[in-house]
């Protein structure tokens, strides 16, 4: 029987909220942000680094949080999926993910968009080759990545021109205006 890992505290700016946590002292980090961090965004895909789904930001920089102990990240900035809009505004590559078909099944959407969003706080018009440089490591069974690009280039229209994004919580029309729903 093997004896089990430590506790230790632990603590991160999740999200922009300061957390502090117990943790085993050999806690993924991926563990960590959905089982107690409740980011549930993150996702869990293959466990061995090669498909991208639990892509965040440590300190700005993206990481592979399936392969990341979180005790190399105690005291580090960290910013998932759920961090990347402000309250009910998405960011624009949020919002161009969801208009350009860059999200599909929606699996592996999390991992790009954290990894995209990084690509443009660095340089907010990339060409195409340092868009699929930035995204090689992300995988997508879906979209057959075309869509992916596009809706990385149609954020960067936004961040770079100053263009506005419609405000998705304000009231949309009905739909379906005839469906009485029985």
């Amino acid at each position: 029987m093997l004896p089990s890992a430590g506790d230790v505290s632990w603590s991160a700016e999740i999200n922009g909220v300061n957390k502090r946590l117990n943790i085993e002292n050999n806690a993924i980090l991926l563990d960590v942000l959905r089982d107690q961090a409740g980011s549930l965004g993150t996702k869990r895909g293959c466990d061995m680094g090669t498909c991208g789904c639990c892509s965040v930001l440590v300190n700005g920089e993206p990481r592979l949080s399936c392969l990341t102990l979180a005790a190399e990240v105690d005291g580090a900035a960290i910013t998932t999926v759920e961090g990347l809009a402000d309250g009910h505004h998405l960011h624009p590559i949020q919002a161009m993910f969801a208009e350009c078909g860059g999200s599909q099944c929606g699996f592996c959407t999390p991992g790009f968009l954290v990894v995209t969003s990084a690509l443009l706080d660095e340089n907010p018009n990339p060409s195409d080759k340092e868009i699929k440089c930035a995204i090689e490591g992300n995988l997508c069974r879906c979209t057959g990545y075309q869509q992916i690009v596009d809706s990385v280039r149609a954020a960067s229209d936004i961040l770079t021109k100053g263009l506005q994004l419609e405000d998705s919580t304000s009231p949309k029309s009905d739909p379906h205006p005839g469906f009485s729903g029985g």
